[in-house]
């Protein structure tokens, strides 16, 4: 519960009783329920997702659904308000690693599933570092990756939810430079636009770069134009949460020190142009 400038929360409660990993989560509007996705170790690593009911300060669980029935990394969640569906993406180690998506629907305090489809596949299909975010102005579901076969290329997919079902358009590609990383995706209702920020490597140097895409249809382009956050590269965590009014917050970390301490910027998106403040940081290394 956050009151002015501080947060205060309840008591923990567990919804797996075994190591979790990959853990992501989004909130469905339409049932009013928080939904968990994550890769349960207890149970081989098989992609699972839970539902959770939020009470004053407690929240309670329903029954973890599998969706995926093999190892499962790279997992993240949003909520598709136009289709009123869950949408999880992750890589199904199960399948040659391939990228693949698939659609939920909340019932009461269970998940149910449609079938999986793969987005991303190839020789071994493989991407790292991946967000996903509902584009509410073209009522789309948006895949920001990297792709391991195409020399670690930063990409972004359109997706199309029907029903139980999600279709895709052709990648866009964000970054072109090897080892992107840390990928974080937002939309900007404002100024519709589609965010991208990512840790970029050149040079032995990770720095922090955000980029800005244009949606028609089922593609999605971006100009030329990258901008420089910050020379302290997100390499393995970069966040973007939309605030409105064309403000969006910015979080990475700082990875050319062993402590890789935690910096926030306020990303401005001005029509197809995009400036950043002062990063400011937010947690300090020993």
């Amino acid at each position: 519960t956050v009151s002015g400038t501080s947060i205060s929360f309840g008591s923990p409660v567990v919804f797996e009783s075994a190591t979790s990993n990959w853990i992501s989560s989004t909130y469905d509007a339409n049932s009013q329920k928080v939904v968990i996705a994550y890769a349960d170790n207890g149970n081989s690593d098989y992609g699972t997702a839970v539902v959770g009911t939020v009470s004053g300060t407690s929240i309670s669980f329903g029954s973890p659904v599998v969706f995926e029935s093999a190892t499962s990394v790279n997992i993240s969640a949003t909520y598709d308000a136009n289709a009123q569906k869950v949408v999880i993406a992750y890589v199904d180690v199960g399948n040659s690693s391939y990228g693949t998506a698939i659609v939920g629907t909340v019932s009461g305090t269970s998940i149910s599933f449609g079938t999986a489809a793969v987005f991303l596949s190839g020789n071994t299909g493989r991407i790292q570092t991946n967000d996903i975010c509902f584009d509410s102005t073209n009522n789309k579901v948006v895949f920001a990756y990297m792709d391991i076969n195409d020399n670690q290329k930063g990409k972004v997919i359109v997706a199309t939810v029907s029903g139980t079902s999600i279709s895709f358009g052709t990648p866009g590609i964000f970054e072109t430079a090897p080892s992107t990383s840390g990928i974080g995706v937002a939309h900007d209702i404002e100024n519709n636009k589609i965010i991208v920020v990512s840790g970029k490597s050149s040079g032995g140097i990770t720095r922090t770069v955000g980029r800005l895409g244009t949606i028609s249809g089922t593609s999605i382009s971006f100009g030329s134009h990258e901008t420089l956050i910050d020379n302290r590269g997100g390499e393995n965590a970069v966040a973007v949460t939309y605030l409105g009014s064309g403000k969006s917050l910015i979080s990475f970390n700082d990875y050319s020190f062993a402590t890789r301490e935690g910096y926030v910027a306020v990303l401005t998106v001005d029509g197809s142009s995009m400036s950043f403040g002062t990063p400011v940081r937010f947690t300090y290394g020993e």
